[in-house]
């Protein structure tokens, strides 16, 4: 590619089509084919490379922790968990029904794990995403009233097509937490999706909010349209550790016992 067609190019906003120019024109020669064939080629080089650089800017904006995939997810450590509603979630129908999804179980059976892989599959294709655990967003909320900047980081939690709100329940709420969770819940009610994950039952939710009134608004709003998945298994981490463990104590050379006795007799003759 020649200076000056990289310049009108690189004017077009067209990096796709700068990248694969030369490759796709060396193909075009060898497959004998017509201009049109060749254009294909250009447009969808472009296209691909737009849609990954979106994916990117969708994953970094989200704020997902770690990179986890629903295919990844070990359902043989958890029996009770039903594989095919999982898979059937990552469809992401349920945004685009703007439904609610909580996961309960105890610390490390998967919760955060399946919500990220629900967040990743929804970005791949195109709905925006952000990840926060319950505790950073009210902290969030509650530094933004010091600053007037409120409203403005209120939309930061409303828009997006998918909000994960991870680990709800770790501590009890104060009132003005519980008027700032009402006012994300509220606006995004029928309008876009909530993942919540939580080591509570649903019934222990209501001891977590301050307000009796708006837990009930709350949760009222919250349950109207959502999927609750309950994950009854033990501890992936914990299991993990122990199964470690006994590989480990497996592996420890087993002690000698006539080695310290053989060590004496030889002191002895040494003397």
């Amino acid at each position: 590619m020649n200076d000056s067609l990289k310049d009108k190019l690189t004017k077009l906003h067209l990096p796709g089509i700068i990248q694969t120019t030369d490759m796709r024109a060396e193909q075009a020669i060898k497959e004998r084919l017509d201009y049109r064939e060749f254009l294909e080629l250009l447009i969808n080089d472009e296209l691909m490379n737009r849609s990954r650089n979106r994916r990117d800017t969708l994953v970094k904006r989200s704020r997902i922790p770690q990179y986890k995939t629903i295919e990844e997810f070990n359902f043989s450590w958890q029996p009770t968990l039903n594989k095919q509603v999982i898979y059937s979630l990552g469809t992401c129908e349920f945004i685009r029904k703007k439904e609610n999804i909580a996961f309960i179980g105890l610390p490390g059976t998967g919760k955060t794990h399946l919500s990220i892989a629900l967040g990743l599959k929804a970005i791949d294709q195109g709905y925006t995403v952000l990840f926060t655990t319950l505790s950073e967003m009210m902290e969030d909320l509650y530094i933004s009233r010091a600053d007037n900047s409120f409203r403005q980081k209120l939309k930061k939690y409303t828009t997006p097509d998918l909000l994960i709100i991870d680990e709800f329940g770790l501590k009890k709420l104060s009132q003005t937490n519980v008027d700032d969770l009402y006012e994300v819940i509220s606006k995004r009610y029928e309008k876009s999706s909530t993942i919540i994950t939580s080591n509570k039952q649903f019934d222990e939710w209501g001891g977590i909010l301050y307000d009796p009134v708006l837990a009930t608004a709350i949760l009222d709003r919250f349950v109207h349209h959502c999927s609750f998945i309950v994950i009854e298994g033990e501890s992936y981490r914990m299991k993990e550790r122990e199964r470690i463990t006994r590989v480990n104590k497996r592996g420890r050379p087993k002690k000698n016992k006539e080695q310290p006795a053989k060590e004496a007799a030889e002191e002895v003759v040494s003397e």
